[in-house]
Parts: C-alpha cells; structure tokens; sequence
C-alpha cells in the first residue's frame, strides 16, 4: 500500500529521542522550551506553547480568548472536525463559512458577506478559525481587515502548513491573528509523534495558554494571589488541564525542523511530477495563489466529470484496491451527525459541496518516488470495462 501520508525519521532523529531517554527528564525539562524558541523563531513569534496535539492547542487559544457559551466561532467546513470542536468544548455555537473553489480555504469573499449581515441581525463571531487548506495560507490580510473591522479575533488553524509562507513571510508570524496553531502528527510536515503548538505575539495570551495546558498552574509569584510559601510554591489560579508535551516528543520535533525546509521542497518536487503527469488528464490539480507558497501537506484533486460522486467512488475504490492510499480530506463538518443534528443547510454552502462531490487526496510525502506516482497515475487514468473515466 503506497499511503496519501508517512513519515520521515531520520538516525539523528531517533538519536535525538535517545539521548533524551537517556537524560533526567522525560517531560518538561530544557528540550521543551527549546523547541518552542526554535518554532516561534523560524516563525516569526514572540511566544510558543507545546501541547500534546493541536486540538489541545486549538482548545487552549479558545479558551484563552476567552470563548464561552454564548460566543460565536466561525471557521471553514472543509477542514477536520477539531477546527470547530475546540468551540464547543468551551460551550460556544458554531457557524461555517463556504470556501474559495480554487484554494478550498475559507473564502474572505463568502466571509466579507456573512459578517454584514451577521452585523444587521446583531450575531457577530467573536473568533474567526481559517484554516490553511492542503498547506496554503488562507487570505489573512484580508482576513485580518474584516477582523479589526468587525471586532472578533482570529485563530489560524495552520495544522497543515508550517514550513509555507505568505506574502514572503512564514506561517506562524501572527501578523494578521491573534494565533496559530500548528500540528506535529505523523502525516504533517514535521512530526513529534503526536503534538501541537501555539503560537502567538500577545505575551498575556501566551501565559494563560501555557497555564491552561497544565492544569492552570503558574509556579510564577507576579501571578499568584498571595506570596508564596516558599520556593516550592505553585498556585492553581484556574481550571486547566494534562495538555503537555513530552520531552521525547520535544527532541523528534527539534531534529525534524532541521529539516523542514528540505520536506517542503521535496514535498514542491513531488507536486510538481504529479502536475507533470496529470498535465494531459481532464482532472483538476491544485491551484495555488501567487501570494502563498504552501507545506504542501495534502495533494487534492477534482474529479470532474458527469457523475460526481459516484464517480469519485468508483475512482477511490478501483486505486485503494490497487494499493494506493487515497483518502478524501474533508468531509463537510456540517454534515457529521453531531453538526447536522444543528440544523446546518448544505446548500448554504455550495463551494464546500461541489468540493466534496469532487476530492480526492493523493498521497503525497517526500519519499514519494517516481516509480511511485507513476503507479498512482496509471491506477487513477486506467481504463475500466470497456470505457474510461477521463
């Protein structure tokens, strides 16, 4: 099986692990904060928080925002169910915003529109959570304009895209966001194993964000309520919760940004062969916008062709079983029985369901050889029956 997604681990990589096995910490000892300072620098940050996923991290920048019931959190419906759940988990609603068909990002267009007449009925988003699609960088400058506009403050699901820039500076910086989350799972640009982290240049947001991860401890006297007892002292000065990375975690992330930037020039190559090879296929390959250069992470393509989504099934059920690891990245979030059970109407939301109709991922990882896509291709163009798809 040739997967959409892997890994790359390196002898320094497992080396790294090692040498931390073999140290006094396990967790939160010096490779921590080590590898937030190299992130947030690479970034463009003032400050970093490590988590145990980026849902954590999604979850924290909500709360530390100060998101509750009664709030309002806009975000995009192509995306994985964590950009909308760090919402609920702190009892606020959820509404979706349709996405831009060429770069399947939340559309600052759709969201320009839905804020004016969010305004006329007086329901405005207190957060706004784009989210960097496939590894390219939503609109934020315009993202951001709406933002100060209209009052609500914006979290930048950016699971997918570190390594990618926009407007020639690297995801991450905050310069149009309160602030960005990044994910470290397996099939991301870098991984920890698991993990997450938080970044952003509000030096308050980043104190409560690293309280809420560990549950709402500060071992900091300016922060507590009275003196502390002595030099052992630790107040609990709100609810927050285990949301820590370990120092194992910590040490696989700071050999693997090492290489970062070398997985997301690999990851350009392998995209390239890809557009290359489908060149003379009537499938629609990804577009990316001259202001952004993207991780990367997800290779989408669209089916389009009569059918829709039978034809995307037949597709996707004829390559798995050839061995290729396609997947569909997203399902609308609207349509997850928990959502739906809201009352969300898809066809408010035409961009995401053409989308859906249409997706399908290719795997897509530096290792990917020629050999490889070449067997991708062939599986995905190949003739069924006596007819072909394209």
């Amino acid at each position: 099986m040739i997967p959409y997604g892997k890994q790359n681990i390196s002898d320094e990589d497992i080396q790294a692990v090692v040498d931390v096995l073999r140290s006094d910490f396990l967790t939160q000892g010096p490779v921590l904060p080590a590898f937030e300072k190299t992130v947030s620098a690479y970034c463009g940050a003032k400050h970093a928080v490590a988590v145990n996923s980026a849902t954590s991290a999604l979850h924290i920048a909500c709360m530390a925002l100060d998101v509750g019931p009664g709030d309002l959190v806009w975000t995009s419906p192509i995306t994985f169910v964590a950009s909308a759940n760090c919402a609920r988990y702190c009892g606020a609603d959820v509404d979706f915003v349709d996405i831009d068909p060429r770069t399947f990002n939340l559309c600052a267009e759709r969201l320009a529109e839905k804020l004016q007449r969010a305004e006329q009925s007086g329901r405005l988003p207190k957060v706004v959570i784009p989210v960097h699609m496939c590894g390219q960088s939503c609109d934020m400058e315009a993202i951001g304009r709406l933002a100060k506009q209209y009052g609500f403050r914006v979290i930048e699901d950016a699971s997918h895209a570190i390594g990618g820039t926009y407007k020639g500076k690297k995801v991450g910086g905050c310069d149009y966001s309160d602030v960005t989350v990044f994910s470290f799972h397996p099939v991301k640009i870098i991984t920890t194993g698991e993990g997450g982290m938080a970044l952003t240049n509000d030096v308050e947001l980043v104190k409560r964000m690293a309280r809420l991860r560990s549950h709402g401890i500060t071992r900091y006297p300016a922060e507590m309520t009275a003196p502390p007892d002595g030099p052992w002292y630790y107040q609990q000065i709100g609810l927050g919760f285990n949301y820590r990375m370990t120092e194992i975690q910590a040490a696989l992330g700071m050999s693997q940004m090492s290489r970062l930037d070398e997985f997301v020039t690999q990851r350009h190559s392998v995209a390239a062969r890809y557009a290359e090879l489908l060149k003379n296929s009537p499938v629609s390959t990804p577009w990316q916008h001259p202001d952004a250069y993207s991780s990367r992470h997800l290779y989408v393509i669209r089916l389009q062709g009569p059918g829709g989504m039978a034809l995307r099934r037949e597709v996707f059920e004829r390559m798995r079983a050839s061995g290729i690891g396609v997947n569909v990245h997203y399902i609308p979030v609207y349509r997850q029985p928990y959502y739906a059970r809201m009352g969300f109407d898809p066809a408010d939301f035409p961009a995401a369901e053409q989308y859906y109709a249409e997706a399908i991922t290719l795997p897509l990882f530096p290792d990917l050889t020629l050999e490889q896509q070449q067997a991708v291709v062939r599986s995905l163009t190949s003739p069924v029956g006596y007819q072909t798809l394209f």
